[in-house]
Order: C-alpha cells, then sequence, then structure tokens
C-alpha cells in the first residue's frame, strides 16, 4: 500500500505553510516504522526536487538558480511533509485496529515487499528505468496469475482513481497558487476547465506508470506473498490504511503544489520587474 501516492501531475505540480507539527501516536508510529515511511518521504522529497528542476526550467526566465532551490529546499522540508502526512493519516485512521497491518507488515514478507515497493520507487526516478517499467507491464501477459493479483489489488484500493484524483487536485492547487501569486488571471472555473481537459492524458499516464510500477516491482516476490496483501487489502484494516494514506498524501501534495505555484509566480514577477 505504499505503492498508493504519486502526484506528479503532467501538467504542473507546491511557500504555503505547511501543517504545524503534530506528537506521535503511538498507534500510528509502529505501522509507520513497518512500512518505513520515513524513507518514502525522502524519495518523495528527491523526486519534488528533481521535478521542482523541471519546473523552473520551462517557466522561470533565470531557470534554476540559488533563490529557487533554497525555496523547493522549505517546500520539500522532510520534517514538515512528515507532520502533514503523519496529522493526516492518524485522523483518517482514527480508531482502526492496526494489529493486523503489523502482523503483515512487521513479518518477513511483507518486509520484502516494502523493500521492494521502495526500491522500485527509487529506481524509476530514472526516466529511462522508468519507460522500461512501462514497457515490461505493456507487453505482459495480463492473464497470469501475478498480473491478476495485480489488477486486483489495484481495484480494491481504487488505486488509479485516487491517483488521478490527487494528480487533478495537484494540478488545480498549482494554478491557484499562480492566480494568488499574480502570475496569471483565471477564474476558478476557467482553472477547473483546464484541469478538467488534462483528465484522459493524466489517467492515461497515471494507469502506465501505476502497473508498470507494480509490475517491477513484485516480480520476484512469492505469489502467495501478494494474495496475502490482496487478502489484507480486502479487510477493514486494510481499506482503512489505504483511506489514511491518500489522506496524508494528499494533503502534502495538495500543499507542495500550491506552494510551487505562489513560488513561481513571486519569480515571475521578480523577472518582469528587473
Amino acid at each position: 500500500m505504499i505503492a498508493a501516492a504519486r502526484h506528479l501531475a503532467p501538467a504542473a505540480l507546491a511557500l504555503a505553510v505547511l501543517a504545524a507539527p503534530v506528537e506521535a501516536q503511538s498507534g500510528v508510529e509502529p505501522l509507520f516504522e513497518a512500512m518505513q515511511m520515513d524513507r518514502l518521504i525522502a524519495q518523495m522529497r528527491d523526486e519534488g526536487l528533481a521535478y521542482g528542476e523541471t519546473l523552473a526550467d520551462d517557466m522561470l526566465p533565470g531557470g534554476v538558480d540559488a533563490q529557487w532551490r533554497a525555496l523547493l529546499t522549505r517546500i520539500y522540508d522532510t520534517d514538515k511533509m512528515a507532520d502533514v502526512v503523519r496529522a493526516e493519516f492518524t485522523r483518517a485512521f482514527g480508531e482502526t485496529d492496526p494489529a493486523p497491518l503489523l502482523s503483515f507488515f512487521q513479518s518477513a514478507p511483507g518486509q520484502a515487499l516494502v523493500e521492494a515497493e521502495l526500491d522500485t520507487r527509487a529506481a524509476i526516478a530514472n526516466p529511462e528505468i522508468e519507460e522500461a517499467a512501462r514497457d515490461i507491464w505493456r507487453q505482459a501477459d495480463k492473464s497470469t496469475p501475478r498480473q491478476q493479483l495485480i489488477a486486483d489489488y489495484v481495484a480494491i484500493n481504487d488505486l488509479l482513481e485516487y491517483n488521478v484524483s490527487g494528480a487533478m487536485t495537484s494540478n488545480y492547487q498549482f494554478f491557484t497558487g499562480l492566480v494568488e501569486g499574480g502570475a496569471i488571471d483565471m477564474t476558478e472555473d476557467e482553472i477547473l476547465q483546464d484541469v478538467w481537459a488534462q483528465e484522459a492524458e493524466t489517467r492515461a499516464d497515471t494507469r502506465e506508470w501505476l502497473f508498470g510500477y507494480l509490475t517491477m516491482a513484485y516480480d520476484e516476490l512469492p505469489e502467495s506473498t501478494l494474495a496475502d496483501y490482496v487478502a489484507l487489502s480486502r479487510t477493514d484494516a486494510g481499506r482503512a490504511l489505504n483511506r489514511a494514506l491518500f489522506a496524508g498524501f494528499d494533503r502534502m501534495y495538495a500543499e507542495q503544489s500550491l506552494s510551487l505555484g505562489l513560488a513561481v509566480a513571486s519569480l515571475m514577477a521578480q523577472g518582469e520587474e528587473l
């Protein structure tokens, strides 16, 4: 379920203040540790920094400079990212008993799955490896038991819809930041129309990324591990985990996207003054 969040939207990904730090919740921390959430958030930081540099090359007259890198460092601060995710996760997870989740994620098979997901996510940060993963899935026999388990996992957790929705929200927040920062003049309806115009492209791109990523990540795992993972996803605890993960990461990505829009607008305005 660490595969849940990837909201680097195709059109645009975010210096709004992130949520204030929250005290660690004893029921959540063992689960976060078992799922290696700190490592995942560090990977998301790296992804965000790389995206931010691409964004600057595309949108800022001066491209990437020291000021932009300083802004990115503030936006993609791992402590703030973790605080946002933890707060929203804790709220959404509620009083759910984490015992079934801990039983899986603290086991040897569960840890192997977490490692596979994280290792693959780091690998496909390389565009060539990402394209290879997509191609592996395009050419895969979708009728094999392994591919059927992956398809079941995506469907049960509604991963495609969650990720498409999150990407579109990120785009909306980015454009909102540009408008609030004075870089562009658009109404809310115009922003929504623009974001929805990209829905089909976003869905196709997200689908390929998601299935390519999972196919590569789960290639060497025993099918029994995947079957147990799918079964866990069907339980109340599994569904609560999925909802909580998306609540946490959606909030984090939305705040970052708004921040990016505001930061881009600020630097564009400085360029115009010069």
